[in-house]
Formats: structure tokens, sequence, C-alpha cells
């Protein structure tokens, strides 16, 4: 045995070496890496090679290339970009972007040239890289890009409607519109036929209903409909054009450049720009699809190996891989390579974790290209015109006008629109650009200066740029002021130039000298510049971070009352009120007690009696007046000394509609007092009612000018929200700072507890039901989440309830939250729990498993049910820790119910 088996000798110098201890308890050591590709990227390349190998060849056949390019440039994209681009989950390949730039090269240089020009501008693309200005790319106004891709749309959807109509598409857009009246003509039947099977596949498989159909919906849809128009014209025999893939020998690579030198460097620059464009765009948006995935963004445990490795896009990086996909693509003959936004969100929503999944999908591109010949050769050239005229449709996005519609750019949209019709690529996005920036210097020179008088304040409003050439309109407007004058300056724009910094800063002081006031505001947070007088600044505004009630303005304190005067200026409690007597008594917060309040309308009488200076002793309980009016002094008054200390008691109010009774405050006699009352009465109740409307009005004046045009829309268009968000009632919870949302966002249903009854235990109360069923059949919502916090009231109720006692309706609520009581005493059941630490209290532990029994509930309500079997809805758990301002996402149900962090992530390009 011992010559069989290798055994190893023993080395006096072993000792010597450092050995490895593993400790326990720790994480096994890391293996040795080696090439693995995960189950996942296997399966997202497939679905990515199947949409990609019809448009592949679809868009070959566009541009009048050979169909073999479309092949190589699908096989390189996949495999070079995908190995060296900096955006992992991206997909290149033949973009119909390039379509219509591809097809005029053709046109005028021939095919080997066209490859040579690809060349270069790989070449061009790996200079900008290596420069380091990919992010330049992105200050391309997106009017323009979206006006090119909606050019480019439309020029492909023309040539193509040729094609599907049985002929052979012209050069140009007005070319193919002149012809097409003759094409109508003589259209062919068959090529038509196909055309619309494929266009109906389009159409109606993403479409297809139920479970069945969910399964079925799997399958990419461009796949399905020209498998199902191929299939179909071979079972009838329809005697049709078709795809014709010659020997890979013939194939033709690129050629040395031949033609005029200017327009070889045109056309080199107008491929660089728009591969560059176009890829660096569809990076970013496929940073954004991957944040929408946790296991791309999030670490947590459940993070893969493979997806802790997907970050953010290096755009210099993809531009670099774009670039070398470029020159290899060109030198074997192949289209230009560029990201592509439908095989990219295909990947990422097809769960791919890496760039293998792009890399193996090129070489599924390869393997079908070699052994696949005989049954593309059975496509229909109508079936893939078909497909790239839908796709051409598609560019023309109603979303992107809508956008653009509401940032007032839809004249540089539709100007660089129709220069990539009429004109080309390149000279529709230089003109464009120019428009742009004509759009932008007028806007930095048009503002637009009003002066309104509302209730006593002048508002100065400047809606625009605040440059030079405004000076002099804002300075008439100024002047328009009176002297003394409460003033309020709105500065609605973003840029204010030194001319007119001096000039409103100029007129500001000496308007405030002269006994005015000024504050200065504008649409965004910002620097609030109070009166001179000593107030600080305010930066609590609406939609910023919230600072409660800490940014108030300190109310006028007096010293002394001004008594016998009549139509004096009470303050009490910190808010001003007008005494209606002849004496209205004055005071301030700590010199007057928390006292009665005065009404605004009074009779005439004589004034109350206060110390010298103003300082108001604690006043005795007076009695009731009669009912002529004369109420009883409530304590004998003493004179105060000079200071105005000592002065007790107060004075009975002749006219007045009882007698006071508070502590503290004199009251003029001819303020109507409220009898009987004490603590906080009328005073109080008034400092909330305006603490209410100054909230209305910061709304008017700095919210609603904001959000006015987006509420006009969904006032317009109706909601659709594609959340309902369910939680508790607590003040502390505002939902819309929590979750980032906005107007429309999200159905928001509040109780007490974050409750959801089970169905028909509601007792006569069905609110809750009702809007459940509301959101998941009328407004078709995603996703429901059920969010509870730490120290819900409701929860510290349930724990200290005791059996018997008063059927409350507070108690009656609370018996829904029960099963959550005993779900956490069930020893049975693992309790729920938060990453990284134990709940702190029994308290919080209730309120995580309420949240856990709450969706169990949740699933027994029909339409959820429903909705849930036909993966039309997803159930989310959310606790939010208000002491920590940290929300924690449940991630695992049933034997695992872990609250995990929400980490704060970056998912901005």
């Amino acid at each position: 045995m011992s010559a069989c088996v290798p055994t190893r000798a023993t080395d006096s110098n072993d000792s010597s070496r450092p050995k490895s201890v593993h400790r326990p308890h720790s994480p096994p050591p890391t293996p040795p890496r080696r090439f693995r590709i995960a189950g996942a990227d296997v399966s997202a390349s497939i679905a990515v090679f199947l949409i990609a190998l019809p448009l592949s060849l679809g868009i070959a056949l566009a541009t009048g290339a050979p169909l073999q390019a479309g092949l190589v440039a699908a096989a390189v994209g996949g495999i070079v970009a995908g190995w060296l681009g900096g955006s992992p989950l991206q997909v290149s390949g033949p973009a119909a972007g390039l379509t219509v730039v591809t097809a005029d090269l053709i046109h005028r240089y021939g095919w080997r040239t066209t490859c040579a020009i690809t060349v270069l501008a790989g070449l061009a693309q790996l200079g900008l890289g290596c420069l380091r200005v990919a992010r330049t790319a992105l200050a391309v106004s997106p009017a323009i890009v979206h006006g090119m891709l909606a050019g480019i749309g439309v020029t492909i959807a023309v040539a193509q409607l040729h094609i599907v109509l049985g002929g052979t598409p012209q050069s140009s857009v007005l070319d193919n519109l002149r012809a097409l009246p003759a094409q109508l003509v003589r259209l062919q039947p068959a090529a038509v036929s196909v055309s619309l099977l494929t266009l109906a596949f389009l159409f109606l498989w993403p479409r297809l209903p139920g479970r069945a159909g969910r399964l079925l919906r799997k399958v990419p849809t461009a796949l399905v409909a020209v498998a199902g128009a191929t299939a179909t014209a071979s079972l009838v025999g329809l005697t049709l054009p078709k795809v014709d893939l010659p020997s890979w020998s013939s194939h033709a690579l690129a050629g040395l450049p031949e033609g005029p030198v200017l327009g070889l460097v045109a056309a080199v620059l107008t491929t660089t720009l728009v591969c560059s464009v176009q890829s660096l765009l569809g990076a970013v948006a496929v940073d954004k699809l991957a944040a929408g995935r946790p296991d791309l963004v999030a670490a947590g445990p459940a993070v893969t190996r493979s997806a802790a490795r997907v970050g953010r896009s290096d755009l210099d990086r993809e531009l670099l891989g774009q670039g070398a996909a470029n020159i290899v693509s060109g030198a074997l003959g192949g289209l230009p390579v560029a990201g592509v936004a439908v095989r990219s969100s295909a990947n990422v929503q097809a769960g791919a974790v890496s760039r293998n999944s792009t890399m193996l999908h090129g070489v599924l591109v390869v393997v079908a290209a070699l052994l696949m010949v005989p049954v593309l050769e059975l496509i229909p050239l109508a079936s893939l015109a078909a497909l790239v005229m839908a796709v051409g449709i598609q560019m023309v996005s109603l979303h992107h006008i809508r956008t653009v519609t509401r940032h007032r750019e839809v004249l540089v949209y539709a100007v660089t629109t129709l220069g990539v019709v009429v004109l080309g690529v390149l000279e529709g996005v230089v003109l464009g650009i120019a428009v742009a920036v004509a759009v932008a210097l007028h806007r930095l020179t048009r503002t637009r200066i009003t002066h309104v008088e509302q209730e006593g304040v002048h508002h100065v409003q400047v809606r625009g740029q605040l440059t030079f050439l405004a000076v002099p309109r804002l300075s008439r407007a100024l002047h328009l002021v009176p002297q003394g004058a409460d003033t309020v300056v709105e500065l609605d724009g973003s840029f204010m130039d030194h001319a007119a910094y001096e000039a409103l800063q100029d007129w500001q002081k000496t308007h405030t000298a002269r006994g005015g006031s000024v504050e200065l505001t504008g649409r965004r947070p910002g620097t609030r510049i109070a009166e001179p007088s000593g107030s600080t600044d305010c930066r609590c505004r609406p939609w910023t971070a919230w600072r409660n009630h800490q940014c108030e303005r300190p109310q006028p304190v007096f010293s002394g009352g001004r008594l016998g005067v009549s139509g004096g200026r009470g303050v009490a409690e910190g808010v001003l009120y007008s005494a209606g007597g002849a004496g209205g008594a004055v005071g301030a917060r700590g010199a007057v007690g928390s006292g009665g309040s005065v009404s605004t309308s009074g009779f005439a009488g004589t004034s109350g009696s206060v110390g010298t200076g103003g300082s108001v002793g604690t006043g005795g309980s007076g009695k009731p007046g009669g009912a002529d009016g004369s109420g009883e002094a409530g304590g004998s008054g003493r004179s105060g000394g000079p200071d105005g200390s000592g002065g007790l008691g107060g004075s009975s109010g002749h006219g007045g509609s009882s007698g006071a009774r508070g502590a503290g405050g004199a009251l003029g006699s001819g303020g109507s007092v409220e009898s009987g009352s004490s603590g906080r009465p009328d005073a109080v109740r008034g400092a909330s009612g305006r603490e209410l409307a100054r909230g209305i009005s910061a709304f008017q004046r700095n919210t609603a000018p904001l959000v006015r045009g987006e509420l006009a829309r969904l006032a317009r268009e109706g909601q659709q929200p594609s959340q309902l968000f369910l939680t508790c009632a607590d003040s502390r919870l505002v939902t819309s700072m929590i979750t980032s949302s906005g107007p429309g966002d999200l159905f928001v249903v509040r109780n007490v507890g974050n409750l959801v009854p089970l169905p028909g235990e509601e007792s006569g109360d069905d609110s809750v039901a009702a809007a459940i069923e509301y959101a998941v059949d009328v407004l078709k919502v995603r996703s429901i989440t059920v969010c509870g916090h730490s120290g819900c009231g409701a929860m510290q109720a349930l724990l200290n309830s005791e059996p018997g006692g008063a059927r409350t309706p507070l108690k009656r609520w609370l018996r829904h939250g029960l099963p959550s009581l005993e779900r956490m005493a069930d020893d049975g059941r693992p309790w729920a729990r938060l990453a990284g630490r134990a709940p702190a209290d029994a308290v919080e532990q209730l309120c995580l498993t309420n949240v856990v029994q709450q969706l169990e509930h949740l699933s027994a309500h029909d339409s959820v049910a429903r909705a849930l079997g036909d993966g039309e809805l997803e159930l989310h758990g959310m606790y939010f820790h208000v002491g920590e301002a940290q929300a924690y996402l449940l991630t695992g149900t049933g034997g695992d119910e872990l609250f995990d962090h929400v980490e704060a992530v970056d998912v901005s390009a």
C-alpha cells in the first residue's frame, strides 16, 4: 500500500512554517477564486440571446448591410464590450439608434468603407475614454437626445414600412414618403399578412391574461413574433423574400476608407457621437434599474458574492469598452456597436448578477451564427421589417414628449426631431444644440417682475433670472412700495448677478432704515433675510429637513402696558390680539401668566389695573358675571412699584359678558372673557389656529408654485399610485418624508396600530377592507407595504391591557391586534428580529411581530389573494425606528422573519 499511496515526507522545516489556525465560529477560509458562472447569469444570457438574435438581423436588414454584420456586432458587443466595459449589466450590440447613420454611410461610401469608419470611431472612443471625458457627454440636453432618438425612430419606421408592404425603401425619409402612395398601389398581400401577424404577436403577447399568460410572457416577445410569423409562412407555403446568409468565407471585412476627407471625418464624428451618447445614457439607465433590485445594492447577508461585485457604472471604462468593441466589430465586418436599452433592461429583469451574462449571450450568438444558419434562413424579411418598424415607433416615446413639455423644452425636442428626419443625425443634433442655447439665453434674459398688495403687505415677485438687464424694471417695481410698508420680495430664479444683488441690497437698507420691513423668499430653500431688528434667519421651508417649530420668529416683548390708550394691542401667549376696550392691557408671556384671552370684539370700558411698567401679578379667581354683564373683581389690586412689580389682582370687567377667571393677565374692560375657563383658554386655542393658518399661508407662498403643475396633471389624469402604504396614525410618521414620495405616488391608509382586520371581523367598520379593495382592484397598485414603528402606543396598550372593563371604541379596535400578541407569546414560532441587534424591549418585539401578523391578515383578503396568485402584487413589511430615523425592511417570512437595514445608497449616475 505504501508504494501505491503517495505519501508526504516529513520536512524538518515544517515546524517553523506558520500554520493556518481556524478560529471557532469564524467564517470558513475563502477558497481560491475560480471562474464560475452563476445560474442567474446563465438564464439571463439565454433570455437576452433570444431577444438579440431577431433584432440583430432586423437592424442589419434596415441598414442595408449584410445580414451577418448584425450577428458579428451582437457577438462582439456581448463578448468584448461585456468583458472590458464599465457597466457590467449593460448589453451592447447593433442598436436601432445607429440604423439611420449606418444606412446613410453604406449608401454613400459602401460597406467596406463603413466598416473602416466604425474602426475609426472606436479609436476616437478610446481617445475620449483615456481623456476621461465620459461624463461630459451627459451634459447634452435630454431634449436633444430624445429628439435625436425620435427622429431616428421616425426614419426607421417610414423606411421599414416599404418592406412591410412588399417593396424596397428609398435613401431618405422624404423620398420614402413620396414613394409611399405608389407602394400602396402595388403592395404584396403575402408580405403584408406576415407583417400584420408579427405586429399582432408584438402587441398581444405581453397582454396575455391569467396564470398561463404570466408563464408564457417569460418568452421574449420579439422571438415569439418572428418565430410565429415564420412558422405560419412555412406552413401556409407563402412565397416571400427570406433571410439569406452567404457563406462566412465570403463575408466582407473592413477596407481602407475611400471618399472625401471632410465627409469621412464627419462620418466618424457622427458615429462616435451617437454610439457614445447612447451607450453612456444606457449605462446610467442600467444603474437605475439595478438600484431597484435589493440583491444588487443591499449590503447584507443575503447578497451573493456575484451580486456584491456589481457596482455603479464606470463611464470612462464603459467608453473604452465600447471603443474596443467597435474596433473589433468594424475590423470583422460588423455593424457599429452601442449599448442597447431593450437588451440591457431584459438582462437586469432576468436576474443577471455579473458581466458573465452579457459575455455568455455573445457566445450564444456565435454558436447560432455557425450552427443555426438553415433555421435563420426560414425567417421572412417582412417579419424582421415589421419587428424593426415597431422598435422605431417605440423610439418616439410619449413619456419623453410629456417630460420635455413639462420642462418647457418641447421646441428643442421638435427641432431636433425634424432636423434628424429631414437633414440627418449630425445636422439635426447640431440644430438642436443651437436651439437649446438660444432658449437658454432667452430664459436668462427674460425676467417678469410684478408688484401686488395683499392685506397691507406689498409683494414684489421676480420670475426668472435676475441679471443687470432686469435692474431697471426691478428698481421701478421696488419704488412702488411706500415708505415704512411691510414687503416680501419673492425671487423665483436660480441666478442673480452682482448688479442685481447690489440694487436689491441698497433698496433693502434704505427701506428698513425708514421703518419698513423686508423679507426675501424664494421658491427653493434658501436664505431668508428678515427685518434688521435682529431676528435670525430662517431656513425652515416646506420640502426641506423639518425642524418642528424651532424656526418661529420671536414675538416682540413689551416691558410695560399701554394703559388708557384706545385700541391698544395686547399679546397673550405669544400671539398678538387687538383689545376692544379703551385700555387693552399689553404684556408678554413671562411678564403675564398663561392668562385669559382678550376678544377682538368688545365694548368700551375702563382700563385694567396694572402696576406701572406693565408687569402683572397673579390675579384671583373672579365670579361669573351676571346677566347685566357686571363681573366682580377677583381679588384686591395693590399698586405696583415703579418697575411694575408687585401689582396683585385683576380688575372687574364692566360691560364684559362675564367675570374673568384665569392665572394672571389684566383685562381691558371691553374684552369678552370666557367664564369659568382655566389653564389654556381661548388665547392658546387661537394660537393653534393661527399657527395652522400660518402654515397654510406658507404653503401657498412657497410650495404651491412648485407643485401646482404636477397637481394639475394629477387632477386631469387621475391618481395612479403604484403602492398602498398602510401605517400607524402616529404623528411622528411622515410617510412622504420617509419614502421620499410626492403627490400621486402612495395610496396611504392610516389607523391606530397599523392593523388589518381579518375579512368579516370589522363589526360594521369596513374602512380598511374598502381601502384595500379599492387600491388593488381599482387603482391596480403593484405592492402593499405594512409599516410599523418604534414606541407604538397601540402596542403598549395591547401589552398593558387587562380583561374586562368598559368596551371603549379604542379597546374594540385593538382586538384586531390580539393575534399579534398571541403570535409573540407562541414559543413554537420564531420571533421577528432586527438585523444587528435584539429588540430593545417587549414593545419593540410586539411592533415587529405585528407587522408580520398584519401581512398574514392582508393575504386573507380576496382581492389581495387573487392579485398575489396572478403575480400582479407584492407584499412588503417595514419597521421605522423613530429615534434612530432608520428604516428596516422585512427580508424573510416563515422561518426567518428578519428586518434588515435600509442603507443610504447613492443611486445617482
